[in-house]
């Protein structure tokens, strides 16, 4: 039986389509408009925000980190620093890879089984179907809407359509 943490954390898949769909977008409209490829990836919203390349990074570390942590497994090294796209999308293969071999049954007791994270500024201890649901998911999808947001503002063409690229 698969249970409610394991639909949504083997759903995330849909979400690393989704943002390899982005890139995709993105990388087309910087080829056509002469934007080269690392200037693409340090565009954001504002001066205090992080870039294209860490909010990507962000959804491919959120997404494997908190799989690992809900199915009871290590979650294996972050992605990070100024690395190029061709190194994101590789990365995004290899999360998905990674949720792909995570059989439903790996996640029992969400309900029940309690988890503390440090957080830097607080650890708090909740039950793992909490962090997956009111944590893990909310960060994920921010991080995502950021990128999209980020490539809009730029005047790549997207819709609201892009963000579902990889099934509802």
């Amino acid at each position: 039986m698969t249970t409610g943490v394991a639909a949504i954390v083997l759903g995330w898949q849909k979400i690393l389509a989704s943002l390899d769909h982005l890139l995709s977008k993105g990388l087309e409209y910087a080829e056509a408009t002469g934007t080269p490829e690392q200037e693409m990836l340090e565009w954001r919203l504002a001066p205090d925000m992080y870039p294209l390349r860490h909010q990507a990074q962000f959804v491919c570390n959120l997404v494997r980190q908190w799989a690992a942590r809900a199915a009871g497994s290590e979650p294996g090294n972050d992605i990070g620093g100024d690395c190029g796209l061709d190194r994101i999308r590789a990365e995004i293969a290899d999360v998905r890879i990674f949720l792909a071999g995570l059989e439903p049954d790996r996640f029992p007791d969400c309900d029940d089984r309690l988890l503390t994270v440090d957080l830097t500024v607080m650890s708090p201890t909740l039950p793992v179907a909490q962090w997956i649901t009111g944590f893990a998911t909310t960060n994920i999808i921010f991080h995502l809407t950021t990128l999209y947001a980020i490539l809009r503002s730029r005047g790549v063409p997207l819709g609201k359509a892009d963000l579902f690229a990889g099934g509802l």
